[in-house]
């Protein structure tokens, strides 16, 4: 994750791309690297430079098992949100031989004002070859909890769901022993594409919430919302009990501790079963400031309240994402982060 005050940079063949701005990529779709720019110029000039405390501050590992899962990842042409949306975990996940694996590509047609994905309109591109693909990457790396996430895919009929499915089935028939956890789209509400993905076998289905009632706009694409997730979580849940529903809370957007609260007593509302809670991180200047650094007690106090509320882990802490140790979940210890 990048300082605010820093630009940071793609290559690709003979061009530098630098955030804000559009480019080719090697699929011949046009996208914009990391964000849209701010539209106000002079307020994003005014923004503070919020030093990050001594709690988010980590010494990156890159050792062999690290470079082994940056080869896999590679070779065999995978998007990972590790690196599309710069994941703060990257060097522990990757050096732990785990990596959460983005589907359809690495350009969504959203445009979330927190997000560092690119952004763009694939028009219809599918990469046929990402079943397979996906599964004999598991395979190679030995997984047995497989986290899959994919960008948003409006320019679909399906929202991407059949395909999401289909590397799903594909992961399941090569590694039976896995279990996969699917971080999916909302699919515009339409709760058909939803059963699509929650009958492919997974064990866990997520969709994030990502903030509070109140700042879901601007904070999400405006085709994004509240409800919409709500609803979405609650008809996966409903018509499969089995299948464990999860979602995701950033902190340091300007929530006050009462949202918080309000946002918990709606997931449980509809029997969500897991919930992580992180700190916002600013990406790049293009996106939304911080607003403020939530402290570590802060964070366990939260969990505390979450699991007061039924549910049956809450994962809590600053570098936390909605697929960090995603298979320590149900040890119900945070992850290994203490309680």
């Amino acid at each position: 994750m990048t300082d605010s005050n820093l630009i940071p940079t793609v290559q690709i063949p003979a061009v530098t791309i630098q955030s804000g701005e559009k480019f080719v990529n090697e699929k011949g779709i046009t996208a914009i690297k990391n964000g849209i720019k701010a539209s106000n110029r002079s307020e994003e000039a005014v923004q503070p430079f919020m030093r990050k405390p001594e709690w988010l501050r980590i010494k990156p590992r890159y050792g062999s098992k690290f470079k082994e899962v940056q080869g896999t990842v590679h070779e065999h042409k995978l998007s990972t949100v590790c690196e599309e949306a710069m994941c703060p975990n990257i060097n522990e996940c990757w050096s732990s031989g785990t990596a959460t694996i983005m589907l359809m590509g690495d350009v969504c047609t959203r445009a979330c004002r927190f997000c560092a994905v690119n952004t763009g309109n694939p028009k219809g591109w599918l990469d046929k070859d990402e079943p397979d693909h996906t599964a004999n990457s598991v395979k190679l790396m030995n997984l047995k909890y497989l986290v899959l996430t994919s960008v948003n895919r409006d320019d679909l009929e399906d929202g991407g769901a059949g395909h999401y499915a289909a590397v799903v089935k594909r992961v399941k028939e090569v590694n039976p022993e896995t279990d996969v956890e699917a971080l999916t789209p909302d699919f515009l509400g339409v709760l058909a594409d939803v059963e699509t993905v929650v009958d492919s076998g997974i064990a866990v289905f997520a969709q994030n919430v990502e903030t509070v009632k109140r700042l879901t706009h601007p904070v999400r694409d405006p085709r994004a919302s509240y409800e919409q997730t709500l609803n979405v979580l609650a008809h996966s849940k409903k018509y499969r009990p089995d299948v464990l529903t999860k979602t995701s809370l950033m902190l340091g957007l300007g929530e006050t501790e009462e949202e918080i609260i309000e946002t918990m007593n709606d997931l449980r509302a509809i029997d969500c079963d897991i919930l992580t809670l992180g700190q916002y991180l600013q990406p790049t200047k293009n996106h939304l400031p911080i607003e403020r650094y939530v402290t570590p007690q802060e964070f366990e106090k939260y969990r505390q309240w979450g699991l007061e509320r039924g549910f049956v882990e809450v994962v809590a802490g600053a570098l936390v994402r909605s697929s960090y140790r995603a298979e320590q979940v149900l040890q119900k210890n945070n992850v290994g982060l203490g309680s």
